[in-house]
C-alpha cells in the first residue's frame, strides 16, 4: 500500500438553516469548495481520477457528480456521493484515502456538502386513494423502533450516564463561542460564497442566558438545551488526497500533510455520541500512535456530551481541542461536518512543523464513528 497525502483544504463558511446560503443549491456550495481546492493546489480539472462527496439531505441524483460536472471536471471521471449520515463528509475522505493507497487512483476530490435550507420536504406514499402522504423528519436509523431514539433525546441520556451536569455542557459551549470568536475570521480555510468568507454564528454566550433556555430533553441536572445542541446548518467542504506519484504535480506552496489512519467503526445504536471513541481508539492502535502524541484535535460537536465524552475517555488537553471552536459557534451541516473537522484539522497543522500530528473525529446516528490521522511531512 503506498501512502496518500493532503495537499489543500477548503469550505465554506457555516451558515445556520434559512440564512445567507438559503436559496443556494447544495450542489453549487459543493462546486465552490472543489474549485477552490483546485485552484489552491494549481491543479486543473483534468487532472483529477475519482469524485467523493458525503450527502445526507439531498434526496438522491448523485450531487457528487453535479458538482463535478458543473466544476468543469471531464465526464468521463466517476463521482460518487456516500450517506453515512453525521460521518459522511470524513468518510468520504477516508475512502479517497483508500483508493489513492490501493493505486486505483491519483489524485481524488473528497468531502461533504448539505444545505438544510434546500434539502426535500419529505413524506411517504400513499398506500391508497383514500390516504394521504405522511410526512417525516428523518429516515430510520436502526431497524428496531425501541433502538432507534432520536439524536437529542439520546444526547440527554449519555449526560445522565456519564454524569456531564447542563451547567458543565453549558460552560463547554460557551468555550466553543468564546474560542470562535477569538480565532476571528477563517478567510484561509472558506472561499467566498455569497459573500461570506468566515463562520457567522459564533455569539459571546453567558451562563446566565443559558441557564434561561428550556430544556431540550432530559432532566435539570443533566438536560441538553438549544446551547448545547449544534444548529441546523448550510455548507461543504472539499479536501484534496494524492498519492505520492502526483504530489509532483502540485505547483502550489502547501505543507504536504500526510494521512496516516483512520478507522470507521460501529457501536450502540441507542448510545450514537459514543462512536468517535472506537472509532480514535481503533485508528491510534492501528497507526501505533499513543494519544499524547497528537497535537491538535478536531472533535465535532453536534452535541457538547458528545464531544465531552470523547475528550474525557482519552483525557485529552483541551488546549488542543477545537482551538478554533466547533460546531456549536458554527453549526451541523450534517453530510458536510465530517469534512470540515478534516479541514479544520489540516488547516491547524498548517501553522506547525514537521511531525505534528492531527486527529478528526465524529459520530452519526446508527451509532457510528469515523476518525483520521494526520501528520505533517
Amino acid at each position: 500500500m503506498s501512502a496518500a497525502f493532503m495537499v489543500a483544504a477548503r469550505r465554506t463558511a457555516v451558515v445556520p438553516r434559512g440564512g445567507a446560503f438559503a436559496r443556494i443549491e447544495a450542489v453549487d456550495l459543493a462546486v465552490a469548495s472543489i474549485a477552490a481546492v483546485l485552484d489552491e493546489a494549481g491543479l486543473a480539472p483534468a487532472e483529477v481520477d475519482d469524485v467523493i462527496l458525503g450527502n445526507a439531505l439531498y434526496g438522491g441524483g448523485n450531487p457528487a457528480r453535479l458538482a463535478a460536472l458543473k466544476v468543469g471536471i471531464p465526464d468521463v471521471v466517476p463521482a460518487i456521493t456516500i450517506d453515512t449520515q453525521c460521518c459522511s463528509g470524513l468518510d468520504a475522505i477516508l475512502l479517497a484515502a483508500t483508493r489513492i493507497s490501493s493505486g486505483e487512483a491519483d489524485v481524488i476530490v473528497a468531502g461533504g456538502v448539505e444545505s438544510f435550507s434546500r434539502s426535500p420536504i419529505r413524506s411517504r406514499r400513499p398506500l391508497g386513494a383514500d390516504e394521504v402522504a405522511q410526512p417525516y423528519d428523518r429516515p430510520p436509523f436502526t431497524p428496531w423502533p425501541e433502538r432507534d431514539p432520536d439524536m437529542i433525546p439520546a444526547a440527554a441520556t449519555l449526560a445522565a450516564e456519564w454524569d456531564i451536569s447542563r451547567a458543565a455542557q453549558e460552560a463547554f459551549a460557551i468555550e466553543s463561542h468564546r474560542k470562535a470568536l477569538a480565532r476571528g475570521a477563517a478567510a484561509v480555510e472558506c472561499v467566498a460564497v455569497a459573500g461570506l468568507t468566515a463562520d457567522a454564528f459564533a455569539r459571546r454566550l453567558t451562563a446566565g442566558l443559558c441557564a434561561r433556555l428550556p430544556l431540550l430533553a432530559g432532566s435539570p441536572i443533566h438536560g441538553v438545551t438549544a446551547a448545547t445542541v449544534a444548529v441546523e446548518a448550510d455548507a461543504a467542504a472539499a479536501v484534496l488526497v494524492v498519492s505520492e506519484r502526483a504530489l509532483a504535480s502540485i505547483r502550489a506552496p502547501v505543507r504536504v500533510v500526510r494521512l496516516v489512519g483512520g478507522a470507521r467503526v460501529g457501536g450502540d445504536p441507542e448510545r450514537p455520541g459514543l462512536g468517535p471513541i472506537e472509532a480514535v481508539r481503533t485508528a491510534l492502535r492501528r497507526a501505533g500512535l499513543p494519544v499524547a502524541s497528537i497535537s491538535v484535535v478536531e472533535i465535532m460537536e453536534a452535541f457538547a456530551v458528545q464531544a465531552m465524552t470523547c475528550i474525557e475517555a482519552f483525557d485529552l488537553d483541551p488546549a488542543r481541542v477545537n482551538r478554533g471552536g466547533g460546531a456549536l459557534s458554527r453549526g451541523h451541516p450534517i453530510g458536510a461536518s465530517g469534512a470540515i473537522v478534516a479541514v479544520r484539522g489540516w488547516h491547524e497543522l498548517q501553522t506547525m512543523g514537521a511531525g505534528a500530528t492531527g486527529l478528526a473525529t465524529i459520530a452519526a446516528a446508527g451509532g457510528l464513528g469515523s476518525a483520521m490521522l494526520l501528520r505533517v511531512e
